[in-house]
């Protein structure tokens, strides 16, 4: 009976979304303040008809209802609960269910908070937000529904990939998805505002908190998905360009430059072509993300398996937002006024070097995940696009724009003085160079520009701390003004320069692992001792061992350094009950210095077992720098500005096209 509530609950939900969609939206158009208002008891009411889908749903997991046909397909009475519950969204069908709930989510909470929002761009918004809801909505109900019965039950279900069987997989979905479609609000805000021909400062400011909350979320989300491949799947690395890790980057890289665009919009006044398009944009790569994943054109290990019928069903939803989210920008964007005018060095010009450099860049992600799908599908020639080819096209764009992010924050609006700011730098640049020599003078091997590599990240690192020094005046007032600057600041200021450290602090991972990663493939027996970056490790033998739902053959190495025992490491061989899938645990010590990371292969005839094992230098700082961003934005959106919002007044309409 609960899984019945449910699937009356998403059909109630559709009907809710159609009137939101629609009362409002006309409310705003013919001025009338009580159509408007229902916008707001629809998004909430939308949203608990969500949740109650949705917790039904998850009630059939976790009580292994398996008369459910998604709960057989995708659960094992066996399996612990943690992973019962994430296989909730660890399938097509129930991922999209908290797709949808995320949407309402964010809609709910526009609807709860947006209070100081004019009534029409709020009734607005709300509508946009309601119409992609109800094109999701009917595609779980008519393509994708988890909630159809079967009849006779199985005893028993088929269980859950192996590989989603893991902490971190319950808590990645949520967090990515959250950031796809947390863009979904800035989309909604950007067609409000040219609907109602409304686009100044004030629209800025309130667009910047609901689109930070997504980059935020997006990024952790990230983090965490690249944290699980390198610890989950055995390979050693951190980052594969695989298509559908490259479909989360674009949005995010998109995001990012929106991000920026919304200061200089809220500031300024500028940048209002770029501001709009990047919204539009940045959600329909995330509409774009999702087709990748759910359509069947691409075999990933992050892909769902599904047939194509719904992924044409998914390609005409994007299609239609984005097509008709692009006409209307094309119709309005010759009467959009710049606003302020400034000059190149400026950090208005510094910001449109970000916002060029970072589209760029997603432009060469696109290309290169797009051009086998469409080559495939005109000519039937199936070939791939790997790394060489982003690290040679990525890698050169991300250059200057590492270079020139320390010196935007120091350059005031309008007009800048980059030797100025250059001056202030000079110390950041000082001890990059002093990085630069030692990693040239330690390191004798990896590619030569690697120790820029790792002065750049110092360089950022730096820059951002000297930023928020040069706001309080450190050094040239005495130090109790000086902190008396640093209690008056805003929050957004430490958040910036949090996320901007964070940011060096990954290049210098990155650099570090990819430059100056060690690997030793070899077949070990029990007693053997090999020797790697410093390490000795001891492989004492293999043995069986059963776990909850699962048998593995876990291997016992024992780690010493300079004489002295570190740890023990035990990766294995696991096969999973339910489906019977092998797979591969690491045995990984994590260091400051590097993390040592052994992988047990297959038993040999002769005996022993085939061993890998990598020292990944330096690794943890790529997810210590993304967590830092995280942090950092988290800090910027408890800035009361942002939490406040923009005072109601007045905006500058845009301007009516001229007679022809």
């Amino acid at each position: 009976m609960i899984v019945e509530v449910g699937h009356f609950a998403l059909v109630l939900a559709i009907l809710v979304a159609i009137f939101q969609m629609v009362v409002p939206a006309w409310g705003a158009h013919v001025g009338d303040e009580r159509l408007m208002r229902v916008a707001e008891p629809a998004a909430l009411c939308q949203f608990g008809l969500l949740a109650i889908s949705a917790i039904a749903l998850a009630n059939a997991f976790i009580t292994s209802d398996f008369s459910v046909a998604n709960v057989v397909a995708n659960s094992h009475s066996t399996k612990p609960l943690l992973y019962r519950i994430s296989g909730v969204w660890g399938n097509h069908e129930g991922s999209m269910i908290l797709w949808v709930l995320i949407l309402a989510l964010f809609g709910a909470a526009v609807a709860a908070f947006g209070r100081n929002l004019p009534a029409t761009l709020k009734a607005n918004v709300l509508s946009v937000q309601a119409s992609i809801a109800v094109a999701f909505c009917l595609f779980i109900l008519l393509t994708s529904n988890p909630f159809l019965r079967i009849d006779p039950a199985p005893a028993d279900g088929n269980g859950l990939n192996p590989i989603l069987q893991d902490p971190a997989l319950a808590f990645h979905p949520p967090f990515l998805y959250t950031g796809y479609v947390g863009f979904s609000i800035a989309f909604s805000f950007a067609i409000a505002a040219l609907i109602e021909r409304r686009l100044d400062a004030a629209w800025a400011r309130w667009v910047r908190p609901w689109t930070l909350a997504a980059w935020m979320c997006l990024t952790i989300g990230i983090a965490m998905g690249s944290w699980w491949a390198y610890y989950e799947l055995g390979w050693g690395g951190w980052w594969f360009w695989d298509p559908v890790e490259n479909a989360s980057l674009m949005p995010w890289l998109a995001g990012t430059a929106l991000l920026h665009c919304a200061v200089v919009m809220e500031k300024r006044e500028a940048l209002k072509v770029w501001t709009v398009l990047l919204a539009i944009l940045a959600f329909s790569l995330s509409l774009m993300g999702t087709f990748l994943v759910r359509s069947g054109v691409l075999t990933s290990v992050h892909a769902f398996a599904v047939d194509p019928t719904r992924g044409i069903f998914i390609l005409a939803i994007m299609t239609l937002f984005t097509g008709g989210g692009l006409a209307l920008f094309a119709l309005r964007a010759r009467n959009l006024r710049q606003g302020g005018i400034f000059a190149p060095i400026s950090r208005e010009g510094a910001l449109v070097l970000n916002n060029i450099l970072l589209t760029t860049a997603c432009a060469t992600v696109l290309i290169g995940t797009l051009y086998p799908l469409v080559l495939e599908a005109l000519t039937g020639a199936k070939i791939s696009v790997g790394p060489p080819y982003f690290n040679m096209t990525f890698g050169p764009l991300m250059l200057p724009l590492l270079i020139a992010l320390p010196f935007g924050p120091l350059l005031p609006w309008k007009r800048g003085d980059i030797l100025g700011a250059a001056q202030r730098l000079m110390f950041a640049a000082v001890l990059a160079v002093v990085v630069l020599v030692l990693a040239c003078s330690t390191f004798h091997r990896g590619p030569i520009l690697a120790p820029f590599g790792l002065a750049l990240g110092v360089f950022v690192m730096l820059g951002a701390m000297i930023e928020l020094a040069t706001r309080v005046r450190f050094g040239e007032v005495p130090w109790r003004e000086s902190l008396r600057r640093l209690k008056g600041q805003p929050r957004s200021a430490f958040g910036t320069t949090l996320a901007h450290f964070g940011v060096g602090l990954m290049v210098v991972g990155i650099v570090a692992t990819s430059a100056y990663r060690e690997e030793k493939i070899l077949v070990m027996k029990a007693g053997e001792t090999t020797q790697l970056a410093g390490y000795a490790l001891t492989f004492r033998g293999a043995a069986p061992r059963t776990g909850p739902n699962y048998r593995e053959e876990v291997g016992v190495f024992d780690v010493m350094r300079d004489g002295n025992a570190i740890t023990v490491l035990e990766p294995s061989k696991r096969i999973y009950d339910a489906p019977p899938q092998p797979t591969s645990e690491s045995g990984i010590h994590a260091a400051w210095r590097g993390d040592v990371y052994v992988v047990l292969g297959d038993k040999q005839k002769h005996g022993g077992f085939t061993v890998r094992i990598f020292f990944n230098p330096l690794v943890r700082f790529i997810w210590i720098g993304a967590l830092i961003m995280f942090l950092g934005g988290a800090v910027s959106l408890s800035d009361r500005r942002l939490r406040v919002g923009a005072p109601r007044r007045t905006g500058r309409a845009i301007a009516p096209a001229p007679a022809e």
